[in-house]
């Protein structure tokens, strides 16, 4: 057996010992037999709330988010079980015009790939704003024969909610959604009403990752995406996304007694980290004057990474000019695209 077929077999035998756990005797569930579970893929343009929208139907932040577009590069499962159900989120990048850049040829096929496999879709859009792009979406979506649920994200910003029903109705005309529902990912508004809707489109069948597992992606990546997210925040618009992280170490070290003091060291996790950009002039506004904005992102990636890894992390950060690494595909695929 190779490694490759071991880490394989392990990591079957891990899901089939916790869903084996997860009944009496196999056939009976501890907590009811109407048990449903499935995959379900949040599309739609970028920067229409579609990583706030898991983030708040799961109660805990996987995927980085922010007011720029294009956000996610890639997919990640967000995972929510409770008595009755596991639903898996598939996070995607935003579907948008084909650009010449190789990575965004790469997200555009991420966000595509995503519909295999799954048991619903969740196509996010903007209460007030259609675009292109939107249409773009739309047309992918028509060549599957997936149940398709309308999220009409930001509802709050709609003053006047009468105007909601006609905006539902005229979204309704234009393709034969299997649902329309208006949320507010941001303010948790009717997401109750969004995961009860999930769960009736889903197969009863157990569940499909550990009950407790709340993601397939590993810490490494979670760390270079929270960083990722802290450099766009603090740049604001100075730099655009000719950026990414790469983690060069993550080691854990665990909880220990120190041999001179004789006192215990609690665990900790020593990540070292290299933020690439393609010019000179964008390592510049990384650093900051003497160094302040990559401290400041520093100090927030590290804050981030001790709430969600629950342990003290010491984090090291550098910033390197890499060429043109968002159009090369051998640049992208070194960097994990």
């Amino acid at each position: 057996m190779t490694d490759t077929d071991k880490t394989t077999h392990d990591h079957d035998a891990a899901n089939e010992n916790a869903i084996a756990a997860f009944f009496n005797d196999g056939s009976t569930p501890k907590i009811g037999e109407n048990f449903r579970a499935g995959f379900v893929a949040i599309v739609g343009r970028p920067n229409v709330g579609k990583s706030t929208l898991m983030n708040h139907l799961l109660g805990q932040k996987l995927s980085i988010t922010s007011r720029k577009p294009q956000t996610t590069r890639h997919r990640i499962h967000g995972i929510l079980t409770d008595d009755d159900k596991q639903i898996v989120f598939v996070d995607t990048p935003g579907i948008h015009k084909k650009e010449v850049k190789a990575i965004n040829e790469r997200m555009n096929k991420a966000a595509i790939l995503a519909l295999a496999d799954v048991d619903l879709v969740l196509f996010v859009v903007d209460s007030l704003q259609w675009r292109e792009d939107d249409l773009l979406t739309l047309e992918k979506l028509a060549q599957t024969n997936l149940p398709i649920v309308l999220v009409i994200n930001k509802s709050d910003t709609v003053k006047d909610k009468s105007k909601l029903l006609p905006l539902m109705e005229e979204f309704s005309q234009s393709f034969d959604f299997a649902d329309i529902i208006p949320v507010s990912a941001l303010r948790g508004h009717n997401l109750d009403g969004l995961e009860r809707l999930i769960a009736s489109y889903l197969p009863l069948r157990p569940p499909i990752f550990d009950p407790e597992q709340i993601t397939d992606r590993s810490e490494r990546f979670l760390a270079s995406e929270i960083i990722r997210e802290k450099i766009m925040r603090a740049s604001g618009d100075e730099v655009p996304y000719d950026l990414t992280v790469q983690i060069d170490n993550f080691k854990d070290e665990p909880a220990h007694q120190d041999p001179e003091t004789g006192k215990w060291r609690k665990a900790v996790t020593f990540i070292d980290a290299t933020i690439f950009v393609e010019r000179a002039g964008q390592k510049t506004i990384v650093i900051g004057d003497k160094g302040s904005r990559i401290k400041q992102v520093g100090i927030d990636a590290r804050l981030d990474m001790e709430k969600l890894f629950g342990r003290k992390i010491m984090l090291t950060l550098w910033v390197k000019v890499k060429k043109g690494w968002s159009d090369d595909e051998r640049a992208l695929s070194s960097l994990g695209y």
